[in-house]
């Protein structure tokens, strides 16, 4: 099998590459690209793969552009952090999908699942199609996130744009938001309901408790059992642990 990897960060590529090494080493790795420019360019330069594995966020936009620059008739695997565009991938037959960070058994999974897809026209009609519906399906999805968020100042109502704020919060049964210089404001969502309006390339999930902005992190120290520990700014009282099952996912969305 012929693989073609497309993946801008170079961890994950190289996880990825020993995975399918791991598989099967007979699998050939073509070539790993990390932009949507180098592999249209790719694309059009060689003989297609029997597989692309991509992430959706490549260093210079999302991964559907290639597919709307050059025709792509062979099965595709993508692999990304975020979980919300599994969605629709898991009922496509000519696509999969792999949550980061990519585990073995999974992997192994949607490889077997991709052997017995074929190169007939039927099934390049399929990925292109499966494909424009999936990009739909994100670009709506990215479209709902949250600008801004009203809150309330006295007798005044503010609105806080996402970008300045640092971190949303909860404390006795009240979620916080708190912006950039410090200041603190009930909303009326809860943690569970918040994420789903915030683009995951900029806010994490930390705990049941906590959601950061990528610039409220002011400093990440090792802790214990796997765990990091953060210092947050504006600081927030209570101590922040990343759990180690969280852990690997929060180092994919720092280094993004």
């Amino acid at each position: 099998m012929d693989v073609l990897i497309i993946e801008d960060e170079k961890p994950a590529a190289e996880r990825l590459i020993s995975l399918l090494q791991e598989y099967d080493r007979e699998i050939t790795i073509l070539d790993v690209m990390n932009s949507v420019e180098s592999t249209v360019e790719w694309l059009k330069s060689n003989k297609l793969p029997d597989l692309i594995l991509l992430d959706i966020h490549l260093a210079d936009g999302l991964c559907f552009e290639i597919f709307e620059q050059v025709p792509v008739k062979c099965p595709v695997i993508f692999c990304t952090a975020y979980d919300e565009y599994a969605l629709k991938a898991f009922e496509l037959n000519s696509i999969d999908y792999l949550l980061k960070p990519v585990q073995q058994a999974k992997l192994a999974k949607s490889l077997e699942k991709m052997k017995e897809l074929s190169r007939s026209q039927e099934t390049g009609r399929a990925i292109s199609a499966q494909v424009h519906d999936l990009m739909g399906l994100i670009k709506k999805r990215e479209a709902s996130y949250k600008s801004r968020f009203m809150v309330k100042i006295g007798n005044r109502i503010k609105a806080i744009k996402t970008e300045d704020i640092a971190y949303f919060h909860s404390q006795n049964k009240l979620t916080l938001l708190v912006n950039k210089e410090g200041g603190s404001f009930p909303i009326d969502y809860a943690l569970d309901e918040l994420i789903n309006f915030l683009d995951p390339a900029i806010f994490f999930h930390v705990n049941r408790k906590l959601i950061i902005h990528i610039d409220a992190a002011r400093e990440i120290h090792p802790y214990f059992k796997g765990r990091m520990k953060l210092i947050l700014h504006p600081p927030l009282e209570d101590e922040v642990i990343v759990s180690s099952q969280r852990t690997p996912l929060f180092k994919i969305w720092l280094d993004q």
